[in-house]
């Protein structure tokens, strides 16, 4: 058997769905944004060129990417030193100004990238390097302290920024991604245990976290003030009914939903395309994800899988976490909905995902 790669073979359903998504996006980031960009930066185009041109590059990397016949993302030294190049910029953002009280963001030469998203891949294709290599030895713990300290550096830095819900996010996609790599059980309980500690830890060093766990625990005790956001995203998917108020009309993105073009614009796609438009959001997501797992399953070897898998669970875990926030089945977690929120960072990483996927989708193992 030898493996071969097949040019513009990729699946071409996960292609149509990311691009669905990304159109989608573009369209709701604009309505939803253009009032607020017209009063803060007197450009109401402001959010939708900036979305669009991360969106352009993001494409053009996507597009790269997968018509790479040599298989770069396999190779040991260069994910390490991938890896190693997003610890230097996670912990490079502390070395930078501020923003909304946060070290988030690494900036230089003009433009401002946000490195915790870049570390959503490089766990991901380091791990499934790592388990692939080890698979024999993989449940002894010597190996699996390299790993569990490359994972502790990820998430101490991010939460550290602070940002609890990426963070966590690591943690979780990181676990997955040990457990099919083949670790047992057993050995996630004490490092199960002590993120428990840390985790906890944090929530109750930072007064704003609290509340939104006791805004979701309890929406009804403070609806102006921790429940806020999460009742008047209740109140926009609600106002959208089957058909929405239609595109552009939307009265929460008038200041009453905060995050409207962010974190909460799945709440202004019910409110303006009402139960149609999210469903049409679902559907996007479900085709991305049984795509996404048919490449794993036919993937030609286990560092391929792992990383399919990985890159495929890791957006839809973000979509479902981001819906359920807007939906009110969970606290705030600050984690956008993948290729639609505003956030260019986010959208250039997604899509380099996504050419990781369609890039492994066109290698067959043919008999020679």
């Amino acid at each position: 058997m030898m493996e071969v790669f097949k040019k513009y073979s990729f699946d071409k359903l996960l292609f149509v769905a990311t691009i669905g998504l990304f159109i989608y996006g573009i369209i709701m980031v604009f309505s939803s944004s253009a009032i607020l960009a017209g009063e803060k930066y007197r450009q109401s185009f402001y959010f939708l060129t900036q979305q669009m041109i991360a969106g352009i590059f993001g494409l053009i990397l996507m597009l790269v990417i997968a018509s790479v016949r040599q298989p770069f993302f396999t190779l040991s030294k260069l994910i390490y030193l991938f890896t190693g190049l997003t610890l230097v910029l996670l912990f490079l953002c502390f070395l930078m100004p501020p923003a909304a009280n946060a070290h988030r963001w690494v900036q230089l030469f003009g433009i401002r990238f946000q490195p915790s998203e870049l570390a959503k891949i490089s766990i991901i294709l380091f791990l499934a390097n790592y388990c692939s290599k080890k698979s024999d030895q993989i449940n002894q713990w010597k190996i699996l302290l390299a790993p569990i300290g490359i994972i502790l550096a990820f998430v101490l830095a991010i939460l550290l920024e602070p940002d609890y819900s990426t963070a966590a996010f690591i943690f979780l996609i990181s676990a997955l991604m040990l457990y099919l790599g083949g670790v047992k059980f057993k050995y996630f309980i004490v490092p199960g245990l002590i993120a428990v500690v840390i985790f906890t830890l944090f929530i109750f060093s930072a007064n704003y976290r609290l509340q939104r766990v006791n805004g979701f625990l309890s929406p009804n005790q403070d609806p102006l003030g921790k429940a806020f956001q999460i009742r008047q995203s209740k109140l926009a998917v609600g106002a959208g009914g089957l058909f929405g108020v239609s595109l552009g009309s939307s009265t929460q993105k008038l200041y009453f939903l905060p995050c409207a073009h962010t974190d909460f614009i799945f709440a202004i796609i019910g409110e303006e395309i009402g139960l149609l438009g999210t469903l049409l959001t679902v559907a996007l997501f479900l085709i991305f994800l049984f795509r996404g797992l048919k490449i794993a399953d036919r993937a030609s070897d286990l560092n391929y899988q792992l990383i399919a898998y990985g890159l495929t669970f890791s957006i839809i875990i973000q979509a479902l976490l981001n819906i359920s926030v807007v939906l009110g089945l969970g606290p705030v977690t600050g984690i956008p909905l993948p290729f639609i929120s505003f956030g260019r960072s986010a959208l250039v990483c997604n899509l380099i995902a996504v050419g990781l996927l369609l890039n492994i989708s066109q290698r067959k193992l043919e008999v020679i």
